[in-house]
Parts: structure tokens; C-alpha cells; sequence
């Protein structure tokens, strides 16, 4: 953990890179930097060396607008119901939870946000590899918008596939339509400082 930062490397935003594999066609900023301090876990403190980014990206492939987030992101409702509002059917996380927070909410963190959106979730994760500094908790996965797990990685690097019907996108979201019953009239009232 840095003490004092470089500004240089202060000023550059966690980032994730869409592309075709091969040319990064968009960098994607990561919005919540990861502070925690578990006692007897983990103490990570990403404020200390980076900025946050301050842009929620998505784009189209002609079948489903996605949404992107990074890692510690998936933990804020908020971000993934501004992507609802946008739009968006399929929400993609890569991240790389530790073996502290991993196990516990890891799946649990991508089920709630595709309840939440009614959307696609992928969890993008490294393998695990014991050998390095940071061991990752791995488990990539793909959620559908009713919360089922439909694809899951185990701890190897593993490639996961999984079919993404927007029609179920479309059936959820008509059967249960929580975004059409939100009192956001209610919601900003009891939010808002007085």
C-alpha cells in the first residue's frame, strides 16, 4: 500500500478494456475504488493510489445493449439500476474477488444485481493461481435475470459458455415489473437532506 501516491499513477483510473481480443476498443473506468479492512482478513485501500473513474459505459452488438462495471462495483445497487434505466440486458463485471470476500459474496453479489436489473450478469474472474501475490477466488460466472446461476467456473482457468435469450430478459421483466413500480417520487423524498 502506497503512503504517498504518484500523482501521475493517482490520476489513472482502475480499467477494464473492451475489445475484440486483440485492439482495446474502449477503456472502461472502475467507479468505487476498494477500501475495506477486515480485521484478521484483508486490508486493501485502492484510494491510496488511484482515481475513481466518473462514466458508466455500455454499447450494443445489435442483440442486447450491455453495461460494464469493475469488480468491487457489483456491490452498488445504484450503478446497476442506472444501467437498467439505460437500457441495458446483459451487465459484465470482470473482477477479481479475494479468498476473504470471495467465498461469501462473490455469487451472491452478481444473483442480487440480475434480480435487481432483471438483467444478464457475468462475473469475469481470474483463475485461481496460489503461487501469486493476490490469490483470486475465481468461480467466473453467468447469471439469468431471474437469479439462477445458468454457468459457473470452478478455481481453474476454464472458459464458460452460456446462451443469453433476451426474450427471458423481456418475459422477466413484463411477469414481475418492479421497475414500472418503483415510488421514485418516494424514494428521492426520504433520500434528499431536508
Amino acid at each position: 500500500r502506497a503512503t504517498q501516491p504518484d500523482e501521475a499513477v493517482r490520476s489513472q483510473p482502475r480499467t477494464a478494456r473492451r475489445g475484440n481480443g486483440q485492439t482495446a476498443l474502449r477503456v472502461v473506468p472502475r467507479i468505487h475504488l476498494f477500501d475495506i479492512d477486515i480485521p484478521g482478513g484483508i486490508t486493501f485501500k485502492e484510494s491510496d493510489t488511484l482515481s475513481p473513474g466518473n462514466e458508466f459505459v455500455t454499447f450494443s452488438n445489435g442483440i442486447a445493449k450491455f453495461g460494464l462495471g469493475i469488480c468491487y462495483d457489483v456491490r452498488f445497487t445504484e450503478m446497476a439500476n442506472i444501467y437498467r434505466q439505460k437500457e441495458c440486458s446483459v451487465l459484465i463485471y470482470p473482477g477479481s474477488f479475494n479468498k476473504t470476500t470471495g467465498p461469501l459474496h462473490w455469487e451472491l453479489l452478481h444473483r442480487a444485481r440480475a434480480v435487481d436489473t432483471q438483467s444478464f450478469v457475468v462475473g469475469v474472474a481470474p483463475a485461481e493461481d496460489i503461487e501469486s501475490s493476490y490469490v483470486s477466488h475465481a468461480h467466473s460466472l453467468i447469471v439469468d435475470p431471474m437469479g439462477i446461476v445458468i454457468s459457473q467456473a470452478g478455481k481453474e482457468e476454464e472458459i464458460i459458455y452460456a446462451k443469453l435469450d433476451m426474450e427471458i430478459v423481456k418475459a422477466t421483466r413484463c411477469q414481475i415489473p418492479v421497475f414500472d413500480q418503483r415510488r421514485t417520487e418516494l424514494y428521492e423524498t426520504i433520500q434528499k437532506p431536508s
